[in-house]
């Protein structure tokens, strides 16, 4: 299995960062991907790729909840580390009128330079969105003018939009909301194809039913792959193979 997105550099694993790559590769964990979220995380997140064995890949990106008035600066930093260090993605970049419209303005300038980061480097990109999923859609379309792939992280659309995501050549993260009660998530899955899925847990965060409201962590990603086996009526080790060659096919790295 792969994990696809998780913040294991949070300080919520300082405890115990060690022995959470143990048990993430006791489950059959083989990768996890870790976005970036503004510079505070980077140096982080490169000392915990450094210290997993090769179990962690990093992405680079400024995430829109951080996207305030030093978003220039933000992003000069995120050009700088792409040019010295390998990544795996652009991520997490997107859009979020969720939490704050104050700087729906920057967001969008800042979006807009990362879609172009990406084609410049020619890695996929790993999108945030909430409150905004159109909006994201429209930009990759505009600006990437199909020449960009990458994963609609935490899917939570409905089945128009997942099927123009789908069209575009993107993925769909399903992490632990798909194990809650009355999400609305279990039932697209069962209607869209595994093809355009990739597993993930944003551990710390959305921990999967039967752990929901303690911290999340990476082996949980097991308890998503349960899940989406039962929905579609299929194995377990059919979710895991299928969905690790997605990301695969997506991250190249």
């Amino acid at each position: 299995m792969i994990d696809t997105h998780s913040h294991l550099y949070a300080e919520e694993f300082n405890v115990d960062r060690q022995a959470m790559f143990e048990r993430a590769r006791e489950v059959g964990v083989t990768s996890v991907y870790l976005p970036a979220i503004d510079s505070s995380s980077h140096e982080s997140m490169m000392q915990t790729v450094a210290e997993s064995d090769g179990l962690c890949i990093p992405m680079m990106g400024l995430h829109p909840c951080y996207v305030g008035s030093d978003y220039v600066a933000q992003l000069k930093l995120v050009e700088e580390w792409l040019k010295r260090e390998k990544f795996a993605a652009i991520g997490e970049v997107g859009l979020d009128f969720y939490h704050s419209v104050e700087f729906r303005t920057q967001q969008e300038e800042a979006f807009e330079r990362q879609i172009g980061l990406a084609l410049q480097y020619e890695l996929p990109l790993v999108i945030h969105s909430r409150s905004s999923l159109d909006e994201c859609i429209k930009m990759i379309a505009d600006v990437g003018q199909g020449k960009v792939k990458g994963i609609f992280h935490c899917f939570g659309g409905d089945e128009r939009q997942a099927r123009k995501i789908i069209d575009m050549g993107f993925l769909l993260g399903i992490g632990g909301v798909v194990t809650y009660k009355n999400a609305g998530l279990a039932l697209l899955v069962e209607k869209l194809p595994l093809e355009a899925m990739v597993l993930e847990t944003d551990a710390p965060y959305l921990t999967p039913v039967p752990y929901r409201g303690k911290r999340n962590e990476t082996a949980y990603v097991h308890y998503v792959a349960e899940k989406i086996a039962t929905l579609k009526g299929i194995s377990l080790a059919e979710v895991d193979e299928i969905t690790t060659q997605n990301a695969k096919k997506i991250f190249r790295f």
